[in-house]
């Protein structure tokens, strides 16, 4: 497989597939869930970017692990927004195709934009063990069944 390119030269390789490598600076949150992972401290300047939507996420894993990190990601290098970027669905595009992330925690919360929800604590109702009043006990009476 070929070697991978550096991020900055990405948008020199539109609409191929190739690994493209560089240290993640942060991962960013963006609108419905959506993340990016910046290459650059001002992503606005930044020619490239990778993009992971929030469906994948429980795919792909916990992604804020690549934070400070550098990352090979392999992938179709599309124009979008005057930027090249690869979008990220699968963990087999990271790395060699071993890296692997831990799972995203349960407390993550993709439908409200991964932000955390501590939850509440509430008290634990004790269960009654009393007999629940207003059945009645009846008898069986066997007097009425006819006799064979």
């Amino acid at each position: 497989m070929a070697a991978c390119i550096p991020f900055d030269q990405a948008r020199n390789h539109l609409d191929e597939t190739q690994c493209v490598t560089g240290k993640v600076i942060r991962v960013q949150e963006g609108d419905r869930g959506v993340h990016y992972l910046d290459f650059c401290e001002d992503y606005r300047l930044c020619s490239f970017t990778v993009v992971v939507f929030a469906h994948d996420l429980q795919k792909i894993g916990d992604i804020r692990q690549l934070a400070g990190k550098v990352v090979e990601i392999r992938g179709e290098i599309k124009d979008y927004d005057d930027r090249a970027e690869i979008v990220l669905e699968s963990s087999r595009q990271l790395g060699n195709g071993l890296m692997r992330l831990s799972p995203l925690p349960r407390s993550f919360d993709v439908e409200q934009r991964g932000h955390f929800s501590a939850g509440t604590s509430r008290p634990r109702r004790n269960r009654s063990t009393r007999k629940k009043k207003g059945i009645p006990n009846l008898p069986v009476d066997v007097s009425d069944a006819e006799p064979d």
